[in-house]
């Protein structure tokens, strides 16, 4: 009984420590602040079970040039400023982001995953990342064709490859998709 009471007492005493670690303003919220013990392991663990589970394992559009080539387009409009463009440095944008982005053309970059893996980031975005959900403002097709060029970016076709070599990163305004549901403005989070 006296070990079962201790238990409480300390996974209860554990809970305010955190607590107060966090109210406290101890906790790092500067994004060149070090991270927490585990923090990176534990949510991209998080990120890829919930991605295995819930992305599409068929892509519904061909991987050829024109979608190749409108991937690329919605990939300088909306992606590049954080995930780069081939042979160009990190923006300042991604410089200044915690975690920082991954530069999508170098390396090996997303080539390794599954389109709908990619599909589902890009579709649903990254919590405490800085990945914005794209499910509002870009057709289910753009999504599609952003994540079959980043799926097949050790592939791309010259004509593609010079369009992304040759763009500038930018971030485009983009209206919200016709087919994506309304969402009421929950005000930002300054304001809490």
């Amino acid at each position: 009984m006296r070990f079962v009471l201790g238990m409480i007492v300390g996974v209860v005493l554990l809970g305010i420590g955190v607590f107060c670690y966090f109210a406290g303003g101890f906790a790092p919220t500067a994004t060149d602040a070090k991270a927490l013990p585990f923090e990176e392991a534990l949510a991209m663990r998080a990120l890829h079970k919930r991605a295995d589970k819930e992305a599409p394992k068929d892509v519904p559009i061909p991987v050829n040039a024109d979608n190749m080539m409108n991937g690329a387009m919605v990939y300088t409009d909306q992606c590049a400023v954080c995930h780069g463009l081939p042979n160009k440095d990190r923006t300042s944008i991604a410089a200044g982001m915690f975690p920082r982005p991954p530069q999508l053309f170098k390396g090996t970059g997303v080539t390794d995953d599954p389109a709908g893996e990619t599909y589902w980031k890009v579709k649903n975005g990254i919590r405490l990342t800085g990945m914005p959900a794209f499910k509002n403002t870009l057709s289910d097709n753009e999504m599609w064709q952003v994540s079959i060029l980043l799926a097949n970016a050790d592939k791309i076709d010259a004509t593609t490859r010079k369009m992304l070599e040759t763009a500038t990163p930018t971030l485009q305004p983009k209206a919200a998709s016709p087919n994506a549901p309304a969402q009421p403005d929950k005000g930002d989070a300054h304001s809490h």
